[in-house]
């Protein structure tokens, strides 16, 4: 039996897939499991471009469980089912008048598996989706039901807010939210200096701002969204302007299949750092087609995040599945590191348990929650063992 991911770069040979019609029927696949060694590992939409999901034991597919559980506008906090896909969050929340905080400019993921993986979009006061995070329902390695949040299972929840996976199955995630919130897109081309130059002010004109860089090119395709009262407006429904429900403007398509290699760095070191990326693939990758994304994020308390203590901004490089991207993400990858930067872990990277264990100060912290959930590593895989010598 063979799986892969979105892109169908990363392929596995999972001894079983099941698809679990609720939660007891998942509490069952979880105890009985289906190899000796017991391995499972869950799969959301699958489009993570890092092999976290991978496994050749067990792999839960929770895509039936799926949508709104309930909402507290009083708390204005929702709770979702795990396998619920981002694109149907929206319209979920808004006849409630909610929505979420932020999200990514990609919608297809789970909501579990973004919060598993750190998932963010962009917007300088805005935070990435594990910070967002107020509870979680998840199914342990014995089929027993544990619930964490900052009053119950508190340790636990602290280091499952951005689990890769590895303390249980989630089956139910508790978000904080907002009032629902139309968004004035507009999309603009601009020399590339000129916004580096002003890149700060850039941020701080919009609730949301980001830019990609097509290598070759002098020019950046720049996109801020700032909220607005206004209704859609069919004159300016176009290419370079929209109104619409925030879900609606911040995702956008993404269907050419590609793999991504991304880093979080302070956000001072920015700019230094895309300047070497700039003057790297002009020199040794002139050929590269596809562009360098530019975000922010706010800084946030989880665990492993990678925003985790500072105001933090991030670079994404991406490549077609045509090419082999190895060369260019490796080259990449030595000037991130030189800025301390922190890779994102649904995103391709070439670090071991030692480099992460530098970057990320909560390192020893997580692993030691992790194997009191879970001490047989039953939710490891061999990407995640990897790091830890097991």
């Amino acid at each position: 039996m063979k799986w892969q991911n979105w892109s169908g770069r990363v392929t596995a040979h999972p001894e079983a897939i099941r698809r679990p019609r609720g939660e007891e029927e998942l509490a069952e696949f979880v105890s009985r499991g289906e190899r000796t060694n017991g391995e499972i590992r869950v799969v959301g939409s699958a489009h993570s471009h890092s092999p976290v999901a991978a496994t050749d034991g067990l792999l839960l597919d929770l895509s039936d469980l799926s949508g709104l559980i309930d909402f507290d506008r009083g708390h204005m906090e929702v709770t979702l089912a795990a396998g619920t896909a981002i694109h149907q969050i929206g319209p979920l929340l808004r006849p409630h008048g909610l929505a979420l905080l932020n999200q990514g400019d990609i919608d297809r993921q789970a909501i579990a598996g973004a919060v598993a993986t750190g998932t963010h979009g962009t917007g300088r006061t805005l935070g990435n989706f594990p910070s967002a995070v107020r509870a979680m329902t998840m199914i342990t390695a014995d089929g027993s039901t544990v619930r964490c949040s900052p009053r119950e299972n508190p340790d636990l929840f602290e280091a499952s807010r951005l689990s890769l996976g590895a303390f249980g199955v989630v089956t139910r995630l508790t978000l904080a939210v907002r009032d629902s919130y139309r968004l004035h897109e507009r999309i603009w081309l601009e020399d590339l200096d000129s916004v580096m130059a002003r890149i700060d002010e850039l941020f701080a004109a919009t609730r949301h701002f980001e830019f990609f860089w097509y290598p070759g090119r002098t020019r950046a395709v720049c996109k801020s969204l700032e909220e607005t009262e206004a209704g859609p407006d069919p004159m300016e429904d176009n290419r370079w302007e929209r109104i619409g429900w925030s879900d609606e403007i911040i995702s956008s398509e993404r269907n050419d299949l590609h793999t991504e290699i991304e880093y979080s760095l302070p956000a001072e070191s920015g700019p230094a750092c895309l300047n070497e990326l700039r003057a790297l693939i002009s020199a040794e990758f002139p050929d590269l087609e596809w562009p360098l994304e530019y975000r922010a994020v706010a800084a946030d308390d989880v665990w492993l995040s990678p925003a985790h203590g500072r105001d933090t901004v991030t670079i994404s490089v991406h490549q077609g599945i045509g090419h082999d991207d190895e060369p260019l993400f490796r080259a990449c990858e030595g000037i991130f590191t030189r800025y301390e930067g922190r890779p994102h872990w649904g995103k391709v990277h070439f670090l071991d348990g030692g480099d992460l264990a530098k970057l990320h100060p909560h390192w020893r912290s997580w692993w030691r929650q992790r194997d009191l959930a879970d001490p047989t590593g039953r939710f490891l895989n061999t990407h995640l063992r990897s790091w830890v010598g097991r």
